[in-house]
């Protein structure tokens, strides 16, 4: 009976271990995955692009993308849901800004390769099922404005 005990607790503290492993890697449960993010310069142009990201917690500071060129950062999405991250985009007397990561959004449509193409009408995610850029957002500057009127 004593053995049996004792298999029995073994049993359980592997299965725990297994089960904390597998959330330590991103698998399904409470640790998401973490998410590859990258912006890459397709103005069309020959132009450079400026970018400069923001979360509420971490400032990515300002990067030049020649044509052609990205920028990627990696980070894993909060447990509540809530992760955005926000970037503006500027080039010649151009302004503009976007959501590049909304966990609401894009949770679903990137899972970890959230890759987007951003020319001057805005930003093309890559469709992960088709492996073409076609899932294209316009700018947010109109939701900017009309929230800051209020």
């Amino acid at each position: 009976m004593k053995n049996m005990f004792l298999f029995s607790k073994y049993l359980v503290s592997f299965m725990l271990l297994v089960s904390l492993v597998g959330l330590c890697d991103g698998g399904a449960g409470i640790i998401q995955k973490k998410v590859d993010l990258r912006m890459t310069n397709d103005l069309g142009t020959g132009e450079n692009i400026n970018v400069h990201c923001k979360s509420k917690d971490d400032d990515l500071g300002a990067h030049l993308l020649t044509p052609g060129q990205y920028f990627e950062f990696r980070f894993r999405p909060n447990f509540w849901g809530t992760t955005l991250f926000f970037c503006r985009f500027w080039w010649g007397n151009e302004s503009h800004w976007f959501d590049i990561y909304d966990q609401n959004r894009d949770t679903t449509r990137c899972d970890s390769k959230c890759w987007w193409m951003v020319g001057p009408v805005g930003p093309c995610l890559l469709d992960r099922h088709f492996g073409i850029y076609d899932l294209c957002e316009n700018w947010n500057d109109d939701n900017y404005l009309e929230g800051s009127e209020n």
